[in-house]
């Protein structure tokens, strides 16, 4: 037990790759085997995460589980892993949604089935790597390791126009995955490590003084890459092609968690390394995410593809994540993470109903259905709750989330507040009109008239989704008590007015750093 208390992260993170391995061997016409290994793993996957779960206790206010092995001393490159509220719930999120995608996947895709589910846990893995890295060379191997299990993904089993869908998806990404690449070589090139930690501790002591102009250089390349990733207007244009032309499962991931690693960013470097060049930017950045809000649903309401529809409702999502995170207020910090959770919930139940349809009718053309409650009477329930929770409807798990969002907004801008409030509006519009045109009314087209209704595997995955739809809605916060404290230390370190006097006050005996090296006093472009 104490050897799985000490490696549970790293025992966490490669167990999608053994479970790969096993796969690997395997002859493809082995369809049943290899789908049945891939659920096992993704299943003891999503029971491994939820230990830590347990250790991120309310008031917990550091990094758990922490694994600190010196790896490539020349680079001073550390294989350095934690956990903390903010982390966790994310990581315990893709655990989930990764069995129930390879649920969904279960009769949809028939061709090169193990390169697919190989595929899937390597995202998995690529993802949770990502997440719990504290080393910003392996967080950015991780982050870019992803791209490639997911563009396979779009661009082998995809839909229509899949090629272009992915390589897309890589310019788009990878583009902006250049400008953090700088930015991490500058600051290690100025301090001489790649630990977060230990350049967090030198900004705050003062030892590492930024310029206004260097530290805004340096924010613009993360925020670059992670607004890319978000995807945050305009930077957004490569997400409703990826989504449109995915398979069901990669979309599920996608929507559930590939876009939060961009929110999750903003939050973990962004602000707390470089806390006047946020600022500074703030008033632009929210400006971006009110009309991401608008825009996302405006566009949404003018969509005749079902999956297109969900697709552009993730930009406007999203648009209320970065705008709570850019409040620089508790309340705000809070909702913007429980959007991230609830979001990928909610829209990726939507992504994985969509799929349903298409895998009876081989369309997402909403003039193709109509009246789809007569022969689908359960699928047509489990859609309107999902509906109604992507929506904001209280009690439900998107309400708290953008509610929390908007009140910390209008604590410190209430004109963004007001604007952004519109959103919740245009979400009912378009949502509803969507779910009237294909499920009332009488049905028009005969291919819907003999539509088999959720067999007992569909109904599994959502029926675990929805439950998570209303548990979040109902016991809030069980979540935000686990993350409570680690908002308050990031908007602490996000602080300027902090870190002024922290470089006016230098210590003059410099902590040691994460390696146990002292390091020396660092100014950059002094001001």
């Amino acid at each position: 037990m104490n050897f799985i208390h000490s490696n549970l992260l790293t025992i966490m993170l490669f167990l999608p790759l053994l479970g790969a391995l096993v796969i690997l061997p395997l002859r493809n016409s082995d369809h049943l085997l290899i789908r049945r290994i891939s659920l096992a793993v993704a299943v003891l996957e999503f029971v491994l995460s939820g230990i830590p779960v347990w250790f991120i206790t309310p008031g917990s206010s550091r990094f758990r589980l922490e694994i600190f092995i010196p790896w490539i001393h020349a680079l001073n490159i550390n294989y350095h892993l934690g956990i903390d509220g903010i982390s966790i719930f994310v990581v315990h999120l893709i655990t989930l949604l990764t069995p129930i995608g390879i649920l969904a996947s279960w009769n949809e895709i028939q061709k090169q089935v193990k390169e697919f589910h190989i595929l899937l846990l390597v995202l998995e893995m690529s993802v949770i790597g990502a997440l719990i890295s504290l080393d910003l060379f392996m967080f950015f191997f991780w982050f870019e390791l992803g791209l490639i299990p997911l563009a396979l993904l779009i661009g082998i089993w995809g839909h229509g126009r899949r090629i272009y869908a992915a390589i897309k998806f890589i310019l788009f990404t990878m583009g902006g995955s250049a400008f953090m690449l700088a930015s991490i070589i500058w600051l290690w090139a100025h301090t001489g490590t790649f630990d977060y930690v230990a350049i967090q501790k030198m900004i705050e002591s003062g030892q590492l003084v930024l310029s206004a102009k260097a530290e805004k250089w340096l924010f613009m390349g993360f925020f670059i890459a992670f607004a890319v990733k978000t995807p945050l207007f305009p930077l957004h244009t490569w997400l409703p092609d990826a989504h449109t032309e995915a398979p069901t499962a990669g979309s599920v991931d996608l929507a559930g968690v590939l876009l939060k690693l961009g929110t999750y960013g903003l939050i973990r470097f962004c602000l707390p390394l470089f806390p006047h060049a946020s600022h500074w930017a703030a008033p632009w950045i929210g400006v971006l995410a009110v009309i991401s809000i608008i825009y996302g649903a405006l566009v949404s309401m003018v969509q005749p593809n079902l999956k297109r529809l969900v697709a552009y409702s993730s930009v406007s999502h999203m648009g209320f994540v970065v705008l709570g995170i850019f409040s620089f207020s508790l309340i705000g910090l809070q909702g913007a993470i429980f959007v991230m959770l609830a979001h990928g919930i909610s829209t990726g139940a939507l992504f994985l109903l969509v799929g349903m349809l298409y895998e009876r009718r081989h369309t997402f053309e909403i003039a193709e259905f109509g009246g789809l409650a007569t022969p689908m009477p359960t699928y047509a329930a489990l859609f309107l709750f999902t509906v109604l929770a992507s929506m904001g409807l209280p009690l439900l798990c998107n309400f708290v989330g953008e509610f929390f969002s908007l009140s910390g907004t209008f604590q410190t801008h209430p004109h963004w507040a007001v604007w952004a409030a519109t959103g919740v509006i245009w979400s009912s519009c378009y949502l509803l009109w969507a779910y009237q045109r294909t499920f009332y009314g009488p049905v028009t087209n005969p291919k819907n008239l003999a539509l088999p209704d959720l067999d007992h595997r569909e109904h599994l995955g959502m029926f675990v989704l929805c439950f998570l739809m209303l548990w979040l809605g109902v016991n809030a916060n069980f979540f935000l008590s686990r993350y409570e404290v680690s908002c308050q230390i990031i908007l602490q370190q996000a602080s300027p007015d902090l870190r002024t006097e922290a470089s006016r006050a230098r210590p003059q005996t410099t902590p040691p750093s994460a390696t146990g090296v002292s390091q020396p006093h660092i100014t950059v472009f002094g001001r």
